[in-house]
């Protein structure tokens, strides 16, 4: 792998984002610590094939209630429409959540699965793009 040296990207660190920016991503080694460093239209591109699903219920009283796939979220509204609105918010605050207690979220086993889905939420960082992102599929009740 074609890595950098940490001093000297601390050296020219103007010149390592520059190229990071308009030309492409970088490794950077520390010691034994590694690292990549890229602008996030390329970290778009990475997790472009990462899609929030859910799975749809028609309940009784004609609401509709939606619960995510890849994360453990279910969100209930009187409309399609309104339940997604409210499962991308609770997306968005899951993901603020997740990134902010990262040390900790990062390391339990029953949710590392959700790191790719943190981070597009956050890099979309737009609640109603992500509500009209997710697929939504008829459920069994």
């Amino acid at each position: 792998m074609v890595t950098l040296n940490a001093t000297d990207v601390r050296k020219g660190w103007s010149s390592v984002v520059d190229d990071v920016i308009h030309d492409k991503p970088q490794f950077i080694k520390r010691t034994r610590d590694k690292m990549w460093l890229s602008n996030l239209s390329v970290m778009e591109e990475i997790l472009d094939g990462y899609t929030f699903t859910a799975n749809r219920f028609v309940e009784e009283d004609g609401s509709v209630t939606l619960s995510l796939n890849e994360i453990d979220l279910i969100e209930n509204g009187a409309t399609e429409a309104e339940a997604r609105n409210k499962l991308a918010e609770a997306i968005m605050e899951y993901a603020v959540e997740f990134y902010n207690e990262y040390a900790l979220y990062s390391r339990s086993n029953n949710r590392k699965g959700h790191i790719p889905y943190i981070f597009k939420a956050l890099i979309m960082d737009d609640v109603e793009k992500i509500g009209e992102g997710i697929l939504c599929r008829d459920g069994k009740n």
